[in-house]
């Protein structure tokens, strides 16, 4: 097949919005990222993040999850614990967040060592969610094989059960991702985009340029 047949190989966009200087950048990798995150309020959930881990056995694995905080600690979100992200974070905490802003030709990744958040945090998350998200976390065995008829039963059992407040279950959890490395990459023309690093340096970061 040649280049002019795959339709792969021929889709691109030229990158033309903008640059990104060193001089664009804020002392604080945290508040770099939520100018960014403002930037990108307009976008259709521009929390939604790539979280990236690997299991015990050296395999990795990417899925999308929900930024439910950031500050100067790190990242957090929420998931059932005992899933496939769960068991990976278990044996191995290091992982890597990408957040991909593609119509403001923007990404930002970090690289960190997540931790679990405690109880007290997961519980007050857990309250706050709609009804319906807290009985799905009962009814749904996250990453575990099972038939939409065994959730919706599933979920009308943990709806009787539960006919006022909904407990947090016992495998439902948070992560704390402490980041030890921040990229944020602005795409521009012919390919040469601007990847700007914060790197962790004991209690400051190092502000390294990679090649793109």
């Amino acid at each position: 097949m040649s280049a002019s047949d795959n339709p792969w190989a021929a889709r691109r966009i030229e990158y033309a919005t903008a640059g990104l200087a060193e001089s664009d950048l804020a002392a604080d990798p945290v508040a770099m990222f939520r100018r960014w995150y403002d930037d990108a309020a307009d976008l259709p959930e521009p929390n939604a993040v790539v979280v990236a881990t690997v299991s015990a056995d050296g395999w990795p694995s990417a899925r999308t999850v929900l930024l439910k905080g950031m500050d100067a600690d790190g990242a957090r979100f929420f998931t059932n614990q005992a899933s496939r992200k769960g068991t990976d974070l278990a044996a191995q905490p290091r992982c890597a967040l990408l957040f991909p802003w593609h119509p403001l030709e923007r990404q930002v990744r970090v690289e960190g060592v997540a931790e679990p958040l405690s109880r007290a945090e997961v519980a007050a998350y857990f309250h706050s969610r709609p009804r319906g998200s807290q009985l799905g976390a009962w009814a749904s065995h996250q990453s575990q094989p099972t038939t939409t008829d065994e959730l919706e039963r599933a979920f009308a059992a943990a709806e009787a059960a539960y006919p006022v407040e909904v407990p947090v279950p016992d495998d439902w959890g948070g992560y704390l991702v402490r980041p030890v490395r921040w990229e944020f990459w602005q795409g521009r023309r012919n390919r040469l985009h601007d990847r700007l690093c914060y790197v962790r340096e004991g209690a400051s970061w190092r502000i390294e340029r990679l090649a793109p």
